[in-house]
C-alpha cells in the first residue's frame, strides 16, 4: 500500500491527483498541502498535460477539511512549526494559493470526482474545481461558523457566484452539510451517480476534454475566470481578445482541416 499522501498517475493527457489518507478522510495536513501545490503547478507546466482529475482515497470521503490536529493549529498560531513542511506553509504563500485553486491562475482544467464527505476545507477546494461528478452518498458543507471560525479559502466569494446569494448564504451561515441531490439541484456539481461509477465517468470526461485543440480549451477556461464579475462591455473585449489569439494560431487551422479530411486533428499547442 502507498502511504504518501498525495498520489499521482498520468495517462492520454489526464493527471489523476487522490488525496490518500483514507483513515483520516483525507484530512488536509500541512505535507499534503505542500505536494498538493507541487503537483499542480508541475501540472501547469508539462505540456502534455491537458487535464486534471482530483479524488480522495477510499469510499468515505473526498475531504473532510483540514487536519484539525496538525493544520488549523498551525495556521491559527496555536502550535509552533515543527518541521519543514509546517514552515514552508507558514512562509510560502503559494503553496495556500495553488492548493486551494485559489488566488493562482490555472488554465488547464479541473474535474472532482467527490467520492464522499467534501465539507469545510475539501468544500472549499471543490469550488476551485470546473466540473464536478459526485457520488450519491456524498454530502457537502461549510461548517465554519458552527465552530466560530470562518471559511476562509475563496468560499465567501466563489460559492454565492456559482449557486446563488440566497443557497449560498443558507449553507455558510447554518454550517449544515447537504445530500449530493440538493448540490445537483443547485448546481454545486454536474452529475450524481453510484460510487463505482464517478472516477471512471471523471476520467472519461477528462480524456474527451484532451483529445481538444488545449491553445482553445485553456483560453475558454482562461476568459471565463476573467470575464466573472465584469460589465457585459468589458466582458466581450475578454472574449474578443482570446479569439484573436487562438483563431491567430496553427491548431485553429488543424481543427477545420483535419475535420474536411476525415482525420483526427494534430495539435501543436501553438
Amino acid at each position: 500500500m502507498n502511504t504518501l499522501p498525495l498520489l499521482t498517475h498520468s495517462a492520454d493527457g489526464v493527471l489523476t491527483l487522490t488525496l490518500n489518507r483514507p483513515a483520516a478522510r483525507n484530512a488536509l495536513t500541512p505535507e499534503l498541502l505542500c505536494r498538493l501545490a507541487d503537483a499542480l503547478q508541475a501540472f501547469a507546466a508539462d505540456d502534455s498535460l491537458h487535464v486534471a482529475v482530483l479524488t480522495g482515497a477510499g469510499e468515505l470521503a473526498f475531504c473532510a477539511g483540514g487536519d484539525l490536529g496538525l493544520t488549523l493549529p498551525l495556521l491559527t498560531g496555536a502550535r509552533a512549526p515543527a518541521d519543514a513542511w509546517d514552515e514552508r506553509v507558514l512562509s510560502d504563500p503559494l503553496v495556500m494559493a495553488a492548493s486551494g485553486l485559489r488566488s493562482w491562475p490555472l488554465a488547464k482544467p479541473v474535474i472532482a470526482a467527490v467520492n464522499g464527505v467534501c465539507v469545510a476545507a475539501g468544500a472549499e477546494l471543490l469550488l476551485g474545481t470546473d466540473i464536478r461528478i459526485a457520488a450519491e452518498h456524498a454530502r457537502f458543507g461549510w461548517p465554519e461558523v458552527q465552530r466560530a471560525v470562518l471559511p476562509f479559502a475563496g468560499s465567501m466569494a466563489r460559492l454565492p457566484q456559482q449557486v446563488g446569494h440566497a443557497a449560498a448564504m443558507q449553507l455558510l451561515l447554518t454550517g449544515q452539510a447537504i445530500a449530493a441531490t440538493q448540490a445537483l439541484r443547485i448546481g454545486l456539481v454536474n452529475e450524481v451517480l453510484p460510487a463505482a461509477a464517478v472516477l471512471p465517468r471523471a476520467q472519461a470526461l477528462a480524456r474527451q476534454i484532451a483529445s481538444n485543440g488545449p491553445l482553445a480549451v485553456q483560453a475558454v477556461k482562461r476568459t471565463v475566470l476573467a470575464c466573472s464579475g465584469q460589465p457585459l462591455d468589458i466582458a466581450f473585449q475578454i472574449e474578443d481578445a482570446a479569439w484573436a489569439a487562438v483563431a491567430a494560431s496553427e491548431d485553429a487551422q488543424e481543427g477545420p482541416r483535419a475535420f474536411l479530411e476525415k482525420r483526427a486533428p494534430v495539435w501543436r499547442g501553438r
